[in-house]
């Protein structure tokens, strides 16, 4: 099952009209994204709270790694870069964090402020090898784009 995308952004952007908390924000995107695709096993956010570190945000799934530094991990290098890192097999990932034993792959994007400043990275795991495609990436962070590009960080 793919995700209907425009339905999704949508949906996305009709919840999210108005407002302007991160988390609340976070919350209703990885809601929403974490329902929309069987696919989708752990949906969530870890926020930039400290200058090179990463602390768990608003997610669906089980539990998730409380703290990721910028130098471990995907989460951690999608952060670093703020590039999309697409992990078709996150064992072949040097450095990958196991925070769920089951994970297969992962999709982690960069979340920028107006401003341009990283202050997240939103993770999808998927408990499928190789779950995710080079369209999924686009069309979330343009879901990305249009929430949270339009805020300036608190």
């Amino acid at each position: 099952m793919m995700p209907d995308y425009a339905t999704l952004s949508q949906t996305i952007q009709s919840l999210t009209e108005g407002e302007d908390d991160a988390v609340a924000l976070m919350a209703t995107i990885a809601c929403e994204v974490h329902h929309s695709d069987a696919r989708f096993d752990w949906t969530g956010f870890y926020r930039v709270t400290e200058p090179g570190l990463l602390k768990i945000g608003p997610y669906q799934g089980g539990h998730g790694c409380l703290q990721i530094p910028f130098s471990r991990g995907v989460c951690g290098a999608a952060a670093r870069t703020g590039q999309v890192q697409l992990v078709p097999d996150v064992e072949a990932f040097e450095g990958h964090i196991a925070c769920a034993s089951s994970t297969r792959s992962e999709l982690v994007l960069p979340v920028f402020d107006a401003a341009g400043d990283v202050i997240a990275v939103f993770d999808i795991d998927s408990d499928q090898p190789d779950a995710f495609t080079d369209d999924d990436a686009t069309q979330m962070a343009v879901i990305l784009k249009d929430v949270f590009g339009r805020r300036t960080a608190a």
